[in-house]
């Protein structure tokens, strides 16, 4: 049995079904993320496990005990919210140590473990301040200082660093990673940021409409997106989505792609088999950006680059990119340029395509095909 484990859990406000049968075991030490638009169900999920809201129907377990009309105080879970949720009136050493109080733990044990989690997140000088006193940042610190002097079972974070400032949300990021590699804690994580779940969790929970859509690593879930919405949300740019029809062409499949001049374009599948099967078929072709390039930016060790001569619709530098946008199907495409290359709106320029990274879905369950 997993250190964690949700177990065909449901819930409903009336006649609404918000979470339909969710399944997901949680090993000890891993840093689970649920990610997914507002709405999707994962903050609901959140919540079950702390027992803030009750479960209507399923299991959610933790050591083996289910936590089913468990009080939230009797799960030994801890909790850091997105909005702080300190005391005003208290200072940060009398925020930390206030859980422990409640339980009953003695005045120098909580000294001792203030002390140290306030040596860990590099807060003593701010002991003696008020929540008032403090930046974003500094109030976030604090907030998981209080989860960590409790030693749960179970660390559960909902969308912590929404508040904070784009730059400081990064450096945060990096904090929580860094807290993770060193005490090895069980986290459950929500946010709705892809970015925050991919550069964190060691797997990731997609989720929309009520449903996990894919459960696994940040690499899975990015190289072999489940369905058309983990695809699209998954990244940043997110996956090119464009139709293609399939053709078998010499006893190898391709993908058919239209121009925006009108012409046709032709990309031989890496696994040209398994895809001549589909012979005729209607698909929609994901591709990544940076599956979209210049042709000396190519992956070298890819045996399947394939060349388009396309118009070039938009240029975006970015820094160390430039995001190069044309049409494939009808649809913008967007590729990930070297910044150095020469290439302007208008022109007809090669785009090297690395049909390894190419996945072809279902036009109408939008489920993966290849």
């Amino acid at each position: 049995m997993s250190f964690l484990e949700i177990r065909n859990a449901t819930k409903s406000y009336g006649a609404v079904k918000v979470l339909h049968e969710t399944n997901i075991a949680v090993e000890e030490g891993e840093f689970l993320v649920l990610v997914g638009p507002s709405g999707c169900g994962k903050s609901t999920l959140l919540s079950m496990i702390a027992g803030l809201e009750d479960v209507t129907s399923g299991d959610i377990s933790i050591k083996g005990r289910s936590m089913n009309g468990v009080r939230p105080a009797d799960r030994n879970i801890a909790m850091v919210f997105q909005s702080y949720a300190l005391y005003p009136n208290m200072n940060v050493a009398q925020n930390m140590a206030f859980g422990l109080e409640m339980h009953g733990v003695p005045k120098e044990d909580r000294d001792k473990a203030v002390a140290q989690v306030a040596e860990l997140l590099q807060i003593q000088p701010l002991l003696d301040r008020k929540p008032g006193q403090l930046s974003g940042g500094q109030r976030q610190r604090v907030a998981m200082g209080r989860a960590l002097v409790r030693d749960p079972d179970v660390f559960l974070f909902d969308e912590p660093l929404s508040n904070l400032d784009a730059k400081l949300r990064v450096d945060m990021r990096t904090e929580i990673k860094k807290l993770h590699q060193k005490l090895g804690t069980t986290i459950v994580y929500v946010t709705h940021d892809q970015i925050e779940a991919l550069t964190l969790s060691t797997r990731i929970a997609v989720m929309y409409g009520g449903y996990v859509q894919q459960l696994g690593t940040p690499k899975e879930v990015y190289d072999n997106p489940a369905n058309m919405f983990v695809a699209g949300f998954m990244g940043s740019p997110s996956m090119n989505l464009f139709p293609a029809k399939v053709a078998v062409e010499n006893g190898r499949a391709v993908a058919k792609i239209t121009l925006a001049d009108g012409g046709t374009g032709t990309l031989p599948f890496a696994d040209g088999n398994a895809m001549a099967e589909h012979d005729g078929r209607d698909i929609i072709l994901g591709i990544r950006p940076e599956a979209i390039t210049d042709e000396d930016g190519a992956d070298r060790n890819s045996n399947a680059i394939h060349r388009i001569d396309a118009r070039v619709e938009i240029t975006e530098p970015a820094g160390s990119d430039t995001f190069v946008v044309t049409q494939f199907g009808g649809k913008e495409v967007t590729g990930r340029f070297r910044a150095d290359v020469d290439v302007k709106a208008g022109d007809t320029f090669p785009f090297a395509i690395n049909m390894e990274k190419a996945v072809a879905f279902d036009p109408k369950t939008e489920e993966r095909i290849g």
